[in-house]
């Protein structure tokens, strides 16, 4: 076994002592002895309301013990595999296993951070809005590169992604954006990245090949779940419907099926053009509006104990993030200090580093 075989091995041992220690892994099994035990009585099913909390909760305490099961599993087996593949000295295999090795090892490090991602609205679907700072045409082009970045991120999580509303610009790009992103803890890895975003390059729209510098503002806000009262007058709203942008036939352009609704005390506003239905986008709408009065409320409190997390303009010296392409290629994280030279790399996606460092910090 190679020394670099053996610190993959140790790292995943780490991540899973460190896994079972943060879910207290022990009592999370013994939860899920007695609600298999619970889950087999012949009138379980009697109390309808009550086995549909005791299956959530099941499913919530198999979501944090399958990781550590399976890093345990696959690390024994790795192991096994490698020990054989020595004894035959299939070097071929040995390099293969070493991979694999390898692999899990990266894997154990996500899980580990995943476990830290236990906070009330970490599990949750979110939305993700993006705002083009001043600079017309650059800043727009940016804003839309940033929606294609989450975009991809996404997809390599498996995780699904709906544009429920854009705002085009007048040449390019997106004067703003909202997606709304389903998957397991997509808020608890995304939440980190609300704040401005920095990119330095030479310009498309430029003649003059100069370099520009432009601005945009991520917001991340978890999709709540029906069950937590958000208060909200329906005489503070003002509901318009509009006729639905982009691609989608006769329809988009004949029905006014888009629904904005403005929330005048807060002056919040929100929009769904995502179905054809007007009551299906009213209702996306209303739960993006209780989704950002929600986190206005956690923003506050936040800003209460927390002070310099209030709210800053879209421009110099207040972005989390510079995406540099011009002189030279480099993505830095002002609060982490992670650094990617791969700057096109980060911009299809490959952001799980940040994330991590970011989560890191909780």
């Amino acid at each position: 076994m190679t020394p670099q075989d053996q610190k993959n091995i140790d790292t995943v041992r780490n991540a899973i002592t460190l896994m079972k220690n943060f879910v207290s892994y022990d009592e999370a099994m013994e939860r899920l002895r007695s609600f298999q035990e619970q889950s087999e009585r012949q009138d379980f099913w009697d109390d309808t309301e009550n086995a549909i909390k005791v299956m959530k909760e099941k499913d919530a305490t198999l979501t944090i013990t399958t990781p550590i099961k399976h890093l345990e599993k696959r690390l024994t087996e790795l192991i096994e595999l490698i020990e054989l593949a020595e004894a035959e000295n299939d070097d071929a295999l040995k390099l293969e296993l070493s991979d694999d090795l390898s692999k899990l090892a990266k894997e154990s490090v996500t899980l580990q951070i995943e476990s830290i991602l236990s906070e009330k609205h970490d599990s949750a679907n979110c939305f993700l809005e993006i705002n083009a700072g001043a600079g017309g045409t650059e800043a727009q082009d940016w804003a839309e590169m940033l929606a294609r970045m989450y975009e991809r991120w996404s997809e390599k999580k498996k995780y699904k992604v709906e544009i429920a509303d854009k705002d085009d610009g007048e040449e390019a790009g997106v004067k703003s954006i909202r997606l709304h992103i389903y998957g397991n803890k997509a808020y608890g890895w995304l939440k980190k990245e609300s704040g401005v975003h920095r990119l330095v390059r030479i310009s498309p729209f430029d003649s003059n090949a100069r370099r520009h510098t432009s601005f945009a503002s991520v917001l991340v806000t978890p999709e709540i779940d029906s069950d937590i009262e958000v208060d909200i007058n329906p005489s503070d709203l003002r509901i318009d419907t509009f006729r639905a942008s982009g691609p989608g036939g006769q329809h988009v352009n004949k029905t006014e099926s888009a629904i904005r609704i403005t929330h005048i005390p807060t002056g919040v506003v929100v929009a769904s053009q995502i179905d054809r239905s007007q009551h299906r986008n009213k209702e996306i709408a209303m739960n993006m509006l209780r989704s950002k009065l929600y986190a206005i409320k956690l923003r506050e409190h936040e800003a209460e104990t927390n002070p310099s997390q209030i709210k800053t303009d879209i421009a110099w010296g207040n972005q989390i993030r510079s995406y540099v392409l011009q002189p030279y290629k480099m993505v830095k994280d002002s609060r982490t200090g992670v650094e990617n030279g791969n700057a096109l790399a980060v911009l299809d996606g490959e952001i799980d580093e940040f994330l991590e460092a970011a989560v890191s910090q909780l």
